[in-house]
């Protein structure tokens, strides 16, 4: 697995079962979709860094069918296995609706983390800051 964050003592590896989870319900918003497309869409729209385990992401979406965000339903192929396709419900246009309302919400507060990152640890900025100084 691909981690979001290079320093092994912070608290950033990954993207929280929040963020994954809506993920998700817009990845299926588009189209109904089996595990391994599901996956593959993951790696894309988070620039290939999550590489999501494919047991976290089917206990994912076992949870969200028992939630009612999603259904699936067996795809039955001439050749090679069958796989269960999952389908986007009412409760799962809801459930993606109000949680982008709150990363709207929430994008301010992400704004003014950047910012400050951008004024106190870029490579041109660092200069000789200590550690534990008073913003």
């Amino acid at each position: 697995m691909i981690h979001m964050c290079r320093n092994s003592n912070c608290s950033c590896h990954y993207p929280g079962r929040g963020l994954i989870q809506l993920l998700i319900l817009r990845i299926l918003h588009e189209k109904p979709a089996h595990g391994y497309q599901i996956m593959e869409e993951l790696s894309k729209i988070t620039l290939e860094e999550y590489a999501p385990e494919p047991g976290a992401i089917y206990t994912m979406l076992r949870r969200m069918e028992e939630r009612g965000m999603v259904t699936s339903e067996w795809e039955k192929k001439e050749a090679g296995a069958d796989r269960r396709v999952y389908t986007l419900t009412e409760t799962g246009v809801k459930t993606l609706r109000e949680g982008l309302k709150m990363m709207k919400k929430r994008r301010q507060v992400i704004e003014n983390l950047l910012q400050f990152y951008e004024a106190n640890f870029t490579e041109e900025k660092r200069g000789d800051r200590s550690v534990g100084k008073s913003i």
